[in-house]
């Protein structure tokens, strides 16, 4: 199941409390004050981490939280501190901070051992207060403060940084006083609730209407297998495929295709599956907009090209101004060469754009159309993105 978004709530580890100690030992009289300090409280640390696809492990999961530093113990002895808390979210995940307004108290999770028993123990002012987040509802602000964008593989960012560990009485000795009673306590926890969006990072991103033979390009040109039938919405989540080129001067070249579920009229208001998924073409570089020569529902390439480019430019603006490839698809349907030729000059006169012709079915005109999409890529920013597979 591919997941992108989800609502969390993290808390950094506190700092351990330092102690009040005096040092005891036969034969050594008035041994002087020996209290340790507190150990540091672990911080929760976001990682991109490229082996993590989705958020599925957060939509069941809503409570991340760091382990405590210790408390400082006598004979001069350091607590020791907790360790950090790695949360690995996939590459391309954007982390806001939830407005306080939409929390709401929230069960704990019945497969997190630590939160079941940390709960069991709470006061039902505290259980209260241990609230995740839900979704925002129709009419209400929807924004939050972006903290971090996790768009680079390894990134690394504390989200909410480990209290320290308070000063032991041993810190507190000096000529004047010989005996001090006083330690401080470690620092407090930090509580984050966090909306976490995904958003894929392609080169390419596919658009068209249901049925248009996105999944079957992405199938014929990478390794990916998205579902392909002949009706629509076939695709219900965003599919990513690596496809080569030949002709590097290092080797293959490389484009990452991102499938996105067709997009029908209203897709901006949320109609279909749009609204959903067209963040997802946000963060591609070009658009490669498929469109079928002869659709099954017996409407018009042309009227269809245009409902899609007026989806994009009510959703985004910049959407919209992206570099995009045309392609006619399922030219193996036409009765040949010519046919698609006639139909190239037809729906790209009438749409003003260079038109390229391509069949899935048989592989015609694929190399032509992936290196179309090349040269776009190349042209909207020459070096390659940090995250690239090589």
């Amino acid at each position: 199941m591919f997941i992108d978004s989800a609502n969390i709530l993290v808390r950094s580890g506190k700092g351990g409390d330092g102690c009040v100690a005096f040092h005891r030992e036969k034969f050594v009289a008035k041994g002087g004050p020996s209290g340790g300090d507190g150990g540091d409280g672990g911080s929760v640390v976001l990682v991109a981490d490229t082996s993590v696809e989705t958020l599925m492990d957060f939509a069941g999961r809503h409570h991340w939280f760091a382990k405590a530093g210790e408390q400082g113990k006598s004979k001069g002895m350091h607590g020791k501190s907790a360790p950090d808390l790695e949360v690995h979210l996939p590459v391309g995940t954007l982390v806001y901070e939830n407005p306080p307004e939409q929390l709401v108290p929230d069960e704990p999770d019945p497969d997190d051992p630590d939160a079941l028993f940390e709960q069991y123990f709470m006061t039902g002012q505290e259980r209260a207060q241990l609230a995740t987040v839900r979704s925002p509802q129709p009419g209400e602000d929807p924004t939050g403060e972006l903290l971090c964008d996790l768009d680079t593989p390894g990134k690394r960012v504390v989200i909410a940084q480990g209290g320290k560990g308070g000063y032991g009485n041993e810190r507190f000795k000096s000529p004047t006083n010989q005996a001090p009673r006083e330690a401080t306590p470690g620092e407090p926890s930090i509580e984050k609730y966090l909306r976490l969006e995904l958003k894929l990072i392609a080169d390419i991103g596919l658009l068209g209407k249901p049925n248009a033979g996105k999944s079957t390009f992405l199938s014929r040109i990478s390794a990916a297998r998205p579902k392909v039938a002949d009706y629509p919405f076939t695709t219900l989540a965003p599919q990513l495929g690596i496809a080569e080129l030949p002709g590097g001067s290092t080797g293959p070249r490389r484009l990452v295709v991102a499938d996105i579920p067709g997009l029908i009229e209203g897709a901006h208001e949320g109609h279909g599956l749009g609204i959903r998924f067209l963040k997802h073409v946000e963060r591609t570089r070009v658009l490669l907009h498929l469109l079928e020569v002869e659709p099954g529902d017996g409407s018009d390439p042309v009227e269809n090209y245009r409902v899609i480019r007026n989806e994009l430019k009510q959703y985004s603006d910049v959407l919209a101004d992206k570099p995009e490839v045309v392609v006619l698809t399922k030219t193996d349907l036409l009765g040949g060469e010519a046919d698609a030729q006639a139909a190239v000059e037809l729906v790209g006169g009438e749409l003003g754009v260079p038109t390229l012709t391509m069949s899935s079915a048989t592989g015609a005109n694929i190399e032509q159309v992936l290196e179309a999409c090349w040269q776009q890529v190349s042209t909207s920013k020459p070096e390659r993105p940090a995250w690239d597979v090589k």
